[in-house]
């Protein structure tokens, strides 16, 4: 368990695997993204595997697969041409905005 706030969260791990990541741009954009839910600890990414691992509070599953959704990074078998889009937006995003 960790304290966020003052309260108490159960630790949950999300291995999630999905579409489109390309190169570190698009990792940028994940972790930032990802590390900005209440309750994420931590985030780790594959691109090799193009797999997301989140530590955080339980029940977080939706809203981390939403927001990954949402920057073009959906769930293996969800593909369609607008994440495609969405993903290199995300990915030119991430680059320039890479630490």
């Amino acid at each position: 368990m960790f304290l966020n706030s003052n309260k108490k969260y159960k630790m949950m791990t999300y291995e999630i695997q999905v579409e489109n990541i390309k190169c570190g741009g698009c990792m940028n954009s994940i972790k930032k993204a990802i590390s900005a839910i209440v309750g994420v600890e931590k985030v780790e990414i594959s691109k090799e595997t193009e797999t997301v691992v989140v530590e955080g509070a339980e029940n977080l599953r939706t809203k981390i697969t939403e927001k990954l959704a949402s920057l073009g990074y959906p769930e293996k078998g969800n593909n369609n041409l607008l994440h495609k889009v969405k993903s290199f937006v995300s990915c030119a995003i991430g680059r320039v905005t890479a630490e």
